[in-house]
């Protein structure tokens, strides 16, 4: 998972056609000056000597003040000797000798740092110091830079409603606080982490510190050089142009009658969109820093829909990025892409009022008070402000859903998802919001049944696998809809036969391929070798490593080891990559365990508990594996010290009952599930396992009135209510018997 508050500043591909344009001799010369052999790629300032109007464009963007070296044109903060609090955590900003500074201290611990970098400017701005060589945090403390009408000027915590412990997974001096691992390759060209695994060191480098030329346009050096080359007059020929109002081959366009345009023309190649998704999204590195000139699925491997990232109909909820929410919406299966709406250098959108939306939605349908229901001019009549609701992340920073959701109060009762209308309206409810809707455009359409089962499937209600399976083949939903729903077959059934997955595998649709790699587990496992090795040659690097991670423990043929140790060479690079978080390193301990390498794995988990102390999992990890190597002691000694550094992590604490469940201590193991149970009150085995060892000590009774207490706290409370009709059963109540069986 990625930090909430790492801001990547809003940017998409512009592969775009500029107008031929004349080189005087001064700028000849400038290009004729650049050695090209050692300029790998350009700069963006030898785009810039020819390209001054997108320059000039280019700098009223965000990717322009991505980031900065610190110093009086870029710091927005005060440093005009500041002290700030958060529960304890202090900060002192000041200048000193010309350098902007900061002393971070919590209880007794104080540090001073020069700050070295500013990272984005609005509505917020960061601040980045190097705490090792080569190491850089950043700061918990941001300047929100909204004008101070709006509450900015002022500096604010990250986590403005909690404490940040130094024994806390996200505090600012952890790993999830890093820049060169959580955002430095989406705020620099050319980034590359370069980081070492056995020093758990970087030496990241980047061709220019900002979002440039070359994060879209790729290395340009060959085309520079011929500028340079022609001097006088140069034919460009960088790509087509792909904004619709220029388009070579078709537009948008609206015919007699018709509500909305569609695209008149060749179909569009929106793959540019590739490199906008590249920072756009919630997504796993598959290779150290972006290539523009390559897919999107040869360099990341994508989060899809889940919760609890994504609320059940698909709308934002956590920090997703756009690529998850545009993939859902009809805009993307209608062609339209980025720069229909956003500024190909400014990025800005090209209007703030309805204009934006009536460039293919007929004004005369739904810029009127008949649709929209509000004043002329007001905030309601704005498509955006009920179409794309917004989120607030990073404390101060508003961003609109993209997947462009029609406002469905109705389904809000049922799947506790937000609404406009009641978001806006917040001293109404959702039944208030429906009987409006409902007065002013009839009855809202009944969903789909594949709909209504993802929906399901989504907010963790269970389906049964026929229903699962009509989300996955009903090709009116979203590739990602679908896409996502493989990915979470194992929670419906424990296998899947060849007949349901084998299509799946060869499906044209790049995610559902990707997906199906991942759900190929479920498989038996001669079939799961079958209908996997092609897919170690896909050419996208993202399935071939799903591919590769599904058969690490099967039996793969010697014809076909050639071709699975290059796939599964490419997983390690991931792993590696990512090795600076507890995560990485935990995969590669995972895949050393299911190759059969237990001291690889040994090592591996040890080194997560190194890396990031505060990451519970490592230590379940390790434990598991001295369990199955019949360590007691050692299961017991590393639980016992992740317990102490986290104190309040329920997961810990239950498989600390569980080894001690396994010493034949069962009395003991009750009191830690209970603890487990009430530091993750959302978890329905914590309270299963915990009424379950209170009957296994004698305390049958005691054991079902508790859990007629729990189960009403749990939606998904199937099984428990199994375990309660076992209890009355066992202690001849019938009653209790009556009530557990009405729920």
């Amino acid at each position: 998972m990625f930090s909430s508050f790492f801001h990547v500043v809003f940017w998409a591909l512009l592969l775009v056609s500029f107008n031929q344009q004349l080189i005087s001799k001064v700028q000849a010369a400038e290009l004729n000056n650049v050695d090209f052999q050692k300029t790998k790629p350009v700069s963006n300032q030898v785009c810039t000597s020819c390209h001054q109007q997108q320059q000039h464009s280019w700098q009223e963007s965000d990717h322009a003040k991505a980031m900065a070296i610190a110093d009086k044109n870029s710091v927005l903060g005060n440093f005009d000797n500041v002290n700030v609090e958060h529960y304890g955590q202090k900060a002192f900003f000041f200048i000193k000798n010309e350098q902007y500074q900061v002393t971070v201290s919590y209880d007794d611990k104080s540090d001073t740092y020069p700050v070295k970098y500013t990272f984005g400017h609005f509505p917020l701005q960061q601040y980045l110091v190097e705490t090792e060589t080569g190491k850089l945090q950043v700061l918990p403390f941001a300047w929100d830079s909204r004008v101070k009408a709006d509450g900015g000027q002022r500096w604010y915590h990250n986590y403005s409603n909690e404490e940040i412990r130094p024994q806390d997974r996200l505090h600012w001096r952890q790993p999830l606080q890093n820049w060169n691992g959580m955002c430095a390759d989406c705020h620099s060209d050319g980034l590359k982490r370069n980081y070492n695994l056995d020093k758990n060191s970087f030496s990241s480098k980047w061709d220019n510190i900002n979002v440039g030329c070359l994060s879209c346009h790729g290395n340009m050096t060959t085309h520079a050089k011929e500028s340079a080359k022609t001097a006088s007059s140069v034919k460009r020929n960088v790509s087509k142009d792909i904004t619709s109002s220029a388009h070579p081959t078709g537009q948008w366009l609206r015919a007699i009658g018709q509500k909305t345009a569609s695209w008149q023309g060749k179909k569009r190649d929106n793959s540019f969109m590739d490199t906008c998704f590249a920072c756009h999204s919630l997504r796993a590195p598959l290779t150290d820093g972006i290539n523009p000139s390559r897919p999107f699925l040869d360099q990341f491997s994508p989060q899809l829909l889940a919760a609890p990232l994504y609320h059940a109909d698909g709308q934002i909820k956590e920090e997703v990025y756009v690529y998850g929410s545009f993939l859902q919406s009809k805009m993307f299966a209608a062609g339209v892409n980025c720069l229909d709406c956003h500024d190909k250098h400014t990025m800005k959108v090209k209007t703030l009022d309805n204009g934006l939306c009536l460039q293919c939605h007929g004004s005369d349908v739904y810029n009127v008070k008949s649709h929209h229901q509000h004043q002329e001019d007001s905030t309601g009549a704005l498509c955006a402000n009920c179409h794309m609701p917004t989120n607030r992340y990073m404390g101060v920073d508003d961003r609109r859903d993209h997947s462009f959701k029609i406002p469905r109060p109705d389904l809000s009762s049922e799947f506790d998802t937000p609404n406009a209308c009641t978001s806006c309206h917040d001293d109404k409810n959702n039944q208030w919001a429906s009987d409006n809707l409902k007065k002013w455009h009839g009855k809202p359409k009944a969903l789909p049944n594949s709909k209504q089962f993802l929906m399901r499937l989504n907010s963790g209600q269970g389906i049964n696998l026929e229903d699962h399976l009509t989300i996955i083949t009903d090709k009116n939903l979203a590739v990602i809809n679908r896409a996502t729903a493989i990915q979470q077959l194992a929670y419906t059934t424990q296998t899947i036969t060849s007949e349901i997955l084998g299509p799946l595998l060869t499906d044209k649709e790049n995610l559902i391929r990707l997906s199906a790699a991942s759900a190929a587990t479920l498989l038996p496992p001669t079939d799961r070798v079958a209908l996997l090795v092609p897919l170690l040659t896909d050419k996208f690097r993202a399935i071939r490593v799903a591919a590769a991670r599904s058969l690490v423990d099967s039996q793969v043929s010697a014809v076909d080891q050639a071709v699975f140790a290059l796939a599964f060479k490419e997983l390690q690079q991931s792993n590696d990559i990512s090795s600076w978080r507890g995560e990485g390193r935990m995969n590669l301990g995972i895949n050393a365990l299911q190759s059969g390498d237990t001291i690889a794995a040994e090592k591996a988990f040890k080194a997560t508990i190194v890396v990031e102390p505060y990451f519970d999992t490592g230590y379940i990890n390790l434990a598991d594996l001295y369990r199955s190597l019949q360590r007691p002691a050692q299961v017991s000694s590393v639980l016992m010290k992740g317990m102490k550094n986290l104190p309040k992590s329920g997961a810990i604490k239950y498989s600390y009952g569980l080894h001690l469940v396994r010493q034949k201590t069962l009395p003991k193991a009750v009191s830690y599930f209970s603890q487990a149970m009430l530091l993750s009150p959302e978890n329905s085995q914590y309270a299963y396992t915990y009424i379950l060892a209170m009957d296994g000590t004698g305390q049958s009774a005691q054991a079902l009135s508790k859990l007629k207490l729990l189960i009403i706290n749990y939606p998904d409370n199937g099984q428990l209510q199994e375990l309660g009709l076992y209890l009355s059963q066992k202690l001849n109540s019938k009653a209790d018997y009556d009530w557990f069986r009405t729920l």
